[in-house]
């Protein structure tokens, strides 16, 4: 009985141990299919870049790959030049990048390239540096494009005056956004840009004095919250808010409420979940697919069926170039803030 209860035995551990050497087979089978890193420019308490994060995370999902996040914790460029050469020197099957400063970031990227490493870059930057770079594509938002295109929304609204409040004017790319929103509307940026600085009670004396002084400007553009909040006190005290056209860039809880009670008109949305997806997904087609062709990659990603279903989920739309991809501009609207709010700070 014993004998006959041993062979039991053994036969129970030899099938146990079967069990668990296929499980170990099947969990090898199911091993990432690339092993990627995305460096950004932003510091640790940064929480706008969360929504990226939870978005690179998705991708991996969808895509089978594994994706590291890195950043400079204090958002020093010479230390994140320092994370995209130690980034060359792992050999990643491929690397994404944002572009805050090309002159510092330049020769820590050139190695990268060096190594045929698969580049992209998003975020911060332009199309034109990416290109420089080497990167297969950026995916951003061009201020000058998403300037432009809240001006055209402007230009049909009849505006033909306006008042650009610049919250970060030592940054010469937050000028595109001004610049292109005059250019929709036919009007030089330089008279109606302001420099607000980010002191909010600054903010809101400057604009009140502007719009004293400029009794009949028409529209207020503000660059994100640190000018729109500010903003919108200038407004309500002056007893213009509703009536002066108002529109923002970015978003937080202050312009949900401006939008929801009528303030303001639209919030210009960079969608940075797609600067964490997208690249990821783009870098997981060069991977398999053995291209580095942009027409080619949009192809495979828009016949993906769960990314669509992504862009289904949160109310996402990227805009295709050529060579690049926008992650904006979309705009946020009464008719779809409801889902924007819904999701904001994890997925919007």
């Amino acid at each position: 009985m014993r004998l006959c209860k041993g062979k039991a035995t053994l036969r129970i551990l030899v099938t146990a141990l079967t069990l668990t050497m296929g499980f170990g087979a099947a969990s090898a089978a199911r091993a990432a299919d690339a092993h990627f890193v995305l460096i950004s420019h932003a510091p640790d308490s940064d929480s706008w870049w969360n929504t990226i994060k939870n978005a690179i995370k998705q991708a991996d999902e969808d895509f089978n790959v594994e994706t590291d996040y890195r950043n400079p914790p204090n958002g020093d460029i010479a230390d994140m030049a320092r994370l995209v050469e130690q980034a060359a020197a792992r050999n990643y099957d491929g690397v994404i990048v944002s572009i805050a400063d090309f002159d510092v970031l330049k020769s820590a990227i050139a190695k990268v390239t060096e190594k045929h490493i698969p580049l992209v870059t998003i975020n911060s930057g332009t199309e034109a540096q990416s290109a420089q770079l080497g990167a297969i594509m950026h995916v951003g938002q061009p201020e000058y494009t998403a300037g432009k295109a809240a001006g055209e929304k402007a230009k049909a609204a009849g505006i033909k005056s306006f008042l650009c409040v610049n919250h970060y004017a030592t940054n010469p790319a937050s000028f595109e956004r001004c610049r292109g929103f005059g250019d929709a509307i036919g009007v030089d940026f330089k008279s109606s840009t302001l420099d607000a600085g980010q002191d909010p009670t600054g903010v809101q004396s400057k604009v009140s004095a502007y719009l004293r002084n400029h009794p009949n400007t028409q529209a207020v553009l503000t660059l994100g919250p640190l000018s729109a909040a500010p903003t919108i006190k200038a407004l309500q005290q002056m007893g213009l808010a509703g009536k002066v056209w108002f529109a923002t860039f970015d978003f937080d809880s202050d312009i949900a409420k401006g939008i929801q009670d009528g303030t303001i008109q639209f919030a210009i949305d960079q969608q940075p979940y797609l600067q964490g997806y997208i690249p990821v997904a783009v870098l997981a087609i060069v991977k398999k697919e053995h291209t580095t062709d942009p027409a080619k990659i949009r192809q495979f990603l828009e016949a993906n069926p769960k990314f669509q279903q992504r862009l289904a989920t949160y109310g996402l739309a990227p805009a295709y170039g050529p060579r690049n991809i926008g992650s904006g501009p979309g705009f946020i609207t009464k008719a779809n803030i409801d889902k924007v709010v819904k999701y904001a700070g994890q997925y919007r």
